[in-house]
């Protein structure tokens, strides 16, 4: 199987230069990625790189805390989807959903995905700070918003991606919204691991060393 075409080659570190994007797309370029997932200051610039490729733009909405008000993340999403972003994932409000403010939730998301329209909304639920009630019904507000995909993790929590998140993740959302597993996934037996539970798009900082050593 070819992993590279599961990958969103990420860097989001808050210190990444000018020099760090050029050489991230760069190796998207040189590996077949399917995306670079970058804050979205820097998507000029990748989408300047990555011109007549068929590597997508990915950038982060409400990122990485997702607390801020509705209205910041849907104009933050309208400004990404003018510069270019082919897919956006967005950070659930985390809080309301554990306040037991489902509407909210879903609606913060239905919002986002207007803007988004065609393309692609990822929803990152960080999944370290639920349980698994609240797991379960964070990927049904997210189906019910009409959002792409749910994804476990911002990288920037205690933990990342667990299998035992995404299994869950699948059994809540079934086929109506695919999964995307990131945050600390480093090897390519664990991005193995989460395709063959039904991940369709794995978010990683370790793109390169996963491929070069697949076989």
């Amino acid at each position: 199987m070819h992993l590279e075409n599961f990958i969103d080659h990420t860097l989001l570190r808050p210190t990444a230069t000018g020099k760090d994007i050029i050489q991230l797309c760069t190796e998207a370029l040189n590996y077949n990625f399917y995306g670079v997932c970058i804050n979205g200051c820097h998507l000029p610039l990748a989408k300047d790189l990555l011109k007549d490729s068929k590597v997508k733009l990915v950038s982060v909405v409400g990122f990485p805390l997702g607390s801020m008000s509705t209205k910041a993340k849907v104009n933050e999403a309208m400004v990404y989807m003018e510069q270019g972003a082919h897919e956006l994932d967005m950070v659930l409000n985390v809080g309301w959903l554990r306040s037991g403010d489902y509407m909210a939730v879903q609606e913060e998301i239905r919002q986002v995905k207007e803007v988004v329209g065609n393309n692609v909304l990822k929803v990152i639920l960080e999944t370290c700070y639920l349980t698994d009630t609240e797991i379960i019904t964070a990927c049904k507000l997210a189906v019910n918003a009409k959002a792409d995909f749910v994804k476990t993790s911002t990288g920037f929590g205690p933990r990342g991606a667990s299998i035992e998140d995404v299994i869950l993740m699948k059994k809540a959302a079934g086929n109506r919204i695919k999964i995307k597993a990131s945050g600390g996934i480093k090897d390519a037996v664990t991005v193995q691991n989460y395709i063959d539970l039904g991940v369709a798009r794995i978010g990683t900082s370790s793109g390169v060393a996963i491929v070069v050593n697949q076989n």
